[in-house]
Order: C-alpha cells, then structure tokens, then sequence
C-alpha cells in the first residue's frame, strides 16, 4: 500500500507559512495609514478612499520587480534591503504623476520557506512602504519546490496612488526652454544588474567581500545599497510649485527615460559634467571599458529622478530641494525638435 503524503512530503510546509504570516501582520501594522480596513490574512486587501477628498480622484498604478541584484543579495546572505528597492521601483513610478502612495502589494516566491530570510525580506518592504507613506495591506508568499535554486527567490511588487485628475503630473505642459533638473540617487538602483555582474564578477573576477579602493568600501556594500524613495520630496514639490514633467530614471538611464514625458516635438539637451557622478560609475565604465551612450541608456548615473519646470522657477525648485535634504543640480533643458535632428537627446 502506498504511504499517506502530505504536501510537507512534496516540499511545501503550510505549518511553517502559517507562523510566517503572523510575522508579516506585525510587520504590517507598522506601515498601516488612514484608509486601511482590516488586517493582513483576507482573501483581498480592502481600502476606503473616502479620506481621498479629491473633486476627481484618479488611481495610479505600477508594478515592478528588483531584477538581477537580487543575486548580490544572494551572494551576501542579506535580504534586509531589496524589499526597499522592490517598493521604491513601484512607488517612485506613480509619484513621478502626482500621485500620493496608498497602499502596496508584494509576490515572493521561493523553493524552500526560510523562516529568517522572509522575515528580513518582509522587514525591507515595511521599511520602504513606511518610507513612502503607504500600507502594505496584503501579498502572497508561494513556496515552489523544485522551481527556484536552494536559497534563491524572486520578488514583484504592486503599488496604487491617487491623484486629484486637475493636478495628474503628465508632461503636456512641457515647452522648449524648461530646465532640466535632476535629483540625486543613492548609487545604481535597480538597474543594469546584469552588466554590473558581469564586469565586477566576470571580468575582474572580484567577489562581494573584495575592497574597492576606487569605492572606500566592500564592493557588496556599495551594490547592495537600496533605491531612494522619492514619494515625499516629490510631494512637496508638486504641492508648492509648478512641476511641468517627472520622469523616474530606471531601466533605459537618462538618455531613454526623460524623453517618455517630453512632446514628440521637442528634445532634450543634457550637459556632461554638471552633476555629482558617484564613484561606483567611474569605476564601472573603466573597468568595463563601457562607452558614455551604453553608460547613458543603461545606469542612472547618478540621477534617480528629473523634474522639469519652468525655467524662472528653477531656484525655487532647487532650494525646495535643498530644503527636504535632496542633493539638485540644473542638468540640461527642453528644445525644439528639427526635422534635421536624428536624436531627441544631445549630450553637450
């Protein structure tokens, strides 16, 4: 006769995902805001917009992943931090619009439950939703054996804002001569994983504990270093000032992202050498021998995020900036397109 399986045998343990979701409760509660109705553990996350007290409210949605640099978190045994990167990708995507974050939704899915692990993981994402002013009001934790490797996972993510649609942030207003202003990341992001790997792992055959002396740091240190949120210096920009145009500088760098909420009859020029590059893209391009458009379309360089706004109250930008702790610098401006220009985007 065959022996009675459970799906324990099968590699999935319910018990222990029980435990895990009591953990993620308590985690939960630290994020809650007003709005939120019920608790982590219901078949759906329940939100009243009835605090909303907008004329026209309008949802705004984004869903995103952290990509490859979950492999340095892998390679580091530290998982504290990319829960941060997984809400910054999906919240810094909606206030780019005006929107004000609500609530967050997480995937994790991995072969085997490892209770510390989660936890770590589930910890990062509280942190960046209390970060970004919204609740993590629900998500899904699948254990899948025989998917993923021993120790690895994979994390998506889904956040809604709203915003009043008198006051959508969405690039129509833009016109030549608006200025270009960028804010400064925290380092790489999110983004260029694959490339990064390649040249710091394959190419100069160094691992997570080696010290870079270009960086003063561990590499792993430097790449593991969390996306800046954004929600609440975009808040305060918006509400004081006139914003003409946000653009998130993710996958595709400044030279692909800024021209997504330009007016296909204008360009943009961007002059080298007018902001703060930190050292790890230095380092990257040398090492990598990566020229300046690769570097352009795949990293941040420095900039996580570019407002454009009118070129008299570009000072009032800057110092509203300077005021809420952001590092700001004028990086270029909008012109209008000619029918002889081959690119939207000229570096000077």
């Amino acid at each position: 006769m065959t022996q009675s399986l459970t799906y324990a045998d099968a590699g999935v343990d319910i018990d222990k995902a029980d435990s895990l979701v009591e953990t993620i409760k308590q985690l939960a509660k630290k994020t809650r805001r007003s709005g939120v109705m019920g608790e982590i553990g219901g078949f759906g996350g329940l939100f009243s917009l009835n605090t909303a007290h907008m004329e026209s409210p309008v949802l705004v949605s984004s869903t995103d992943g952290v990509g490859t640099k979950l492999k340095i978190a892998f390679l580091m045994d530290r998982h504290d931090t990319v829960g941060i990167d997984l809400v910054a990708m999906c919240v810094n995507d909606i206030v780019v619009q005006g929107a004000k974050p609500l609530f967050f939704l997480d995937y994790l899915a991995t072969g085997k439950l490892k209770e510390t692990t989660i936890t770590q993981i589930i910890k990062g994402i509280s942190d960046g939703c209390i970060q970004a002013e919204c609740a993590l009001i629900g998500g899904e934790t699948a254990e899948m054996p025989g998917f993923y490797k021993d120790n690895e996972y994979d994390l998506a993510g889904f956040a809604v804002g709203i915003v009043d649609n008198a006051k959508i942030v969405d690039g129509s207003e833009i016109r030549p001569g608006n200025q270009l202003i960028g804010i400064a990341s925290s380092g790489l992001h999110s983004n260029g994983f694959s490339l990064v790997r390649k040249i710091c792992f394959d190419v100069l055959g160094l691992t997570v504990d080696s010290h870079v002396p270009e960086l003063g740091k561990l590499l792993g240190e430097e790449l593991i270093t969390p996306t800046r949120i954004y929600a609440d210096t975009i808040q305060h920009l918006v509400r004081h000032l006139p914003i003409q145009g946000l653009a998130h500088i993710t996958g595709g760098g400044i030279m692909n992202n800024i021209v997504r909420i330009i007016p296909q009859v204008c360009g943009i020029v961007i002059r080298r050498g007018s902001w703060e590059k930190p050292p790890i893209f230095s380092f990257l391009q040398t090492a990598g021998n990566v020229d300046e458009t690769e570097m352009m379309r795949t990293f941040n360089n420095g900039i996580g995020l570019v407002a454009v706004v009118p070129e008299e109250n570009t000072q009032d930008v800057l110092n509203r900036l300077s005021g809420t702790g952001e590092k700001a610098w004028v990086i270029g401006e909008v012109t209008q397109l000619r029918k002889s220009t081959t690119s939207r985007v000229n570096f000077i």
